[in-house]
């Protein structure tokens, strides 16, 4: 795995090694950054169910002004840690070792307002996506103009509306589908 553009451009991550992850593809990390362009720029980015951090580390490489990586598992929280280490990585960076939902929750105690939320759990877990999107409908986590991206196998199907949170585009890739989710008085 490598970082693909931006300031860490061609730079090697740890992969999951023995693990159970499921990294994020280079070709869909590539597309999604592609997508979100410019906007990225000094933006706060959060990468939940983050695995080996790559997503959010590209999010640094290309000009977000922080990253919060959020995970439950301690090895993958450790090889975060590693990657963020390796890369020196020091103050542009947070890992929040917990759930998604406990995560989320502490940042809301922060009162942030996260103008990228990625989500990607284990595309298996499929009540992960409903309570995670269900929070963050509910929540103040989310910028006038942030966006919500849900990584998922195309045979999941996620809500085209929620409360406050529409689909507004989808992006599909092999078996990857890259669901854009905006609030919707901000579409």
């Amino acid at each position: 795995m490598r970082v693909i553009a931006g300031k860490y451009r061609s730079r090697l991550l740890k992969g999951p090694g023995a693990l159970r992850l499921r990294p994020t593809s280079d070709r869909l990390r590539e597309t999604l950054f592609n997508v979100l362009g410019p906007s990225l720029e000094d933006s706060l980015f959060v990468d939940l169910f983050a695995g080996t951090g790559a997503v959010g580390i590209e999010a640094i490489s290309r000009g977000a002004r922080e990253t919060i990586f959020v995970e439950s598992n301690a090895k993958a929280a450790r090889l975060i840690r590693e990657n963020l280490k390796s890369l020196d990585i020091l103050t542009t960076a947070e890992l929040i070792e917990a759930p998604a939902i406990r995560g989320l929750e502490k940042m809301a105690t922060r009162h942030l307002l996260a103008d990228f939320i990625f989500l990607d759990p284990p595309y298996e877990k499929t009540a992960e996506y409903e309570q995670v999107l269900a929070f963050l409908d509910a929540s103040h986590l989310i910028a006038p103009h942030g966006i919500v991206i849900v990584e998922h196998y195309r045979k999941t199907e996620l809500p085209e509306f929620l409360t406050r949170l529409e689909c507004t585009r989808q992006i599909e890739q092999g078996d990857a589908i890259l669901s854009f989710f905006t609030l919707a008085a901000a579409a």
